[in-house]
């Protein structure tokens, strides 16, 4: 006799192979849900520093990056609010961007609008190099009245994304001490979602190679649903793109950056010289395998799958012609027939479902990552990690033989005061403790660092924790 769970499986799968037949829309590819129990993970952790509340609104972290060449880590609030934390965890208000004297005019929300993106330049601490004292900022404002470097295909005109150069006159100062941001690129955002997400330099390169110094930008592709504008598969388009720059070049349009000569679509006229890769929807996080010199990134689905896909120069990672290995129908779901058949799209190392037990009810995202090598956590080394935004849930899997799908996915849980826990739980229990609501849900992102710490960030209780054994 069958079981409810088995029950459920057998229908799911009844429909789906219907669905398939049909040609139609099928919205829960994985009738198999990701492994439990077994092959699960645990890790310590331990807090590492607690950010403040920016008017009785909990810290909102989005990344954290250890400066090049010193000893802080810089993170930066999506309220607007960059830190300093020593090494001891003390927390410095090192800029500020709702002060009135740098005129950002900031617009930021809960989830995806704000001071999104935070890279220091690989010569910050360099002493008279040309990068000495420079960090990148990408941010939402609602300042729209100069002209926009990047226009969309329609849309409403919701905000402008910028990107800023701010540059210390002393690295080493504990509060910036340099003069209003230089404004690099400037972007119109037809809607409110699907912004800007990580901007990074590629902690690979070495002085003097290809890509050393240059930032790559991670730029959604203009937000509302289904890319209606079908901006992403657009060379003309700055939208659903991976964009690499040289910060400190002049070749650009408008002559405030430089454009790598090894970008894809340098020199031809019908592409912007910016793009890197083509066909993300909305790419979150970047990360690159110190072993093998990979990128990756984790892109966030429509409706069913969600997604870490290998990156190379000139990749097309398929959205909206692809939702990871599936065509792309709609947002009723994906067509299963024909799964990974174009040999020119770039395809998942991982991707998962959207409907899977383990996702919360409001939702699923694909959220942090990192390629774990030779680190202070053995049971972690030689896996590429990641997430799930709203369920806080950490995955992993081998960052040397990984055949893609759902099914090599396995869990990571943190084990506290002798319990397994998972993320979320944790989160809700130092929720209580704060005397707040607990949170239905984590958003949590992860932040593996040059020296090769791994940490956990989240939007829920402002705590900033240290992966241990």
């Amino acid at each position: 006799m069958f079981g409810k769970s088995q029950f459920v499986k057998i229908f799911m799968l009844s429909g789906m192979l219907t669905a398939q037949a049909c040609g139609q829309a099928v919205n829960d590819p994985y009738p198999d849900f990701i492994e439990a129990y077994e092959d699960v993970i645990t890790i310590g952790y331990q807090e590492f520093a607690t950010l403040p509340d920016i008017d009785d609104q909990t810290a909102l972290a989005m990344d954290l990056e250890r400066e090049p060449g010193g000893d802080r880590y810089f993170v930066n609030d999506l309220q607007g609010v960059l830190y300093t934390l020593s090494q001891s965890g003390d927390v410095t208000e090192y800029i500020n961007l709702n002060d009135d004297k740098w005129g950002v005019d900031l617009r930021w929300t809960v989830l995806e609008r704000g001071f999104t993106g935070l890279a220091l330049h690989p010569e910050f601490n360099q002493a008279g190099a040309p990068g000495y004292g420079k960090i990148y900022m990408l941010l939402d404002t609602s300042n729209t009245n100069p002209t926009p470097d990047f226009r969309p295909e329609g849309g409403n005109d919701a905000h402008d994304t910028l990107l800023l150069e701010w540059t210390a006159n002393d690295a080493s100062a504990a509060i910036y001490d340099g003069e209003a941001p230089r404004e690099l690129m400037r972007m119109e955002q037809p809607f409110g979602n699907h912004n800007g997400g990580q901007i990074a330099f590629n902690p690979l390169a070495a002085p003097g190679s290809n890509d050393y110094g240059n930032l790559y930008i991670s730029n959604g592709d203009g937000g509302s649903g289904g890319d209606p504008m079908n901006m992403s598969q657009m060379l003309t388009s700055i939208f659903g793109k991976i964009l690499r720059i040289n910060p400190l070049g002049s070749n650009s349009t408008n002559g405030k950056y430089g454009i790598p000569a090894d970008n894809p679509y340098v020199g031809n006229s019908s592409a912007l010289g910016e793009l890197y890769a083509i066909g993300a929807r909305s790419p979150n996080r970047l990360a690159w395998d110190s072993k093998t010199g990979q990128m990756y990134v984790a892109d966030i689905g429509q409706n069913t799958i969600e997604e870490v896909s290998p990156v190379h120069n000139g990749a097309n990672l398929g959205w909206k012609v692809w939702e990871a290995s599936y065509r792309y129908v709609s947002r009723n779901g994906v067509d299963m027939a024909g799964p990974q058949a174009d040999p020119d799209m770039v395809y998942p190392v991982a991707e998962w479902d959207q409907q899977d037990p383990l996702m919360q009810s409001s939702g699923a995202a694909s959220s942090g990552l990192a390629v774990y090598r030779d680190g202070e956590v053995p049971q972690l080394n030689d896996l590429i990690i990641f997430g799930d935004l709203p369920s806080g849930e950490i995955f992993y899997v081998s960052a040397d033989n990984s055949p893609g799908g759902q099914d090599p996915i396995r869990r990571i849980l943190l084990r506290d005061e002798g319990e397994i826990k998972t993320f979320l739980q944790v989160i809700q229990e130092k929720n209580v403790e704060q005397g707040k609501s607990e949170s239905y849900r984590a958003d949590v992102r992860l932040a593996h660092t040059i020296d090769g710490k791994l940490f956990l960030l989240n939007k829920r209780d402002g705590v900033i924790r240290l992966v241990t054994e």
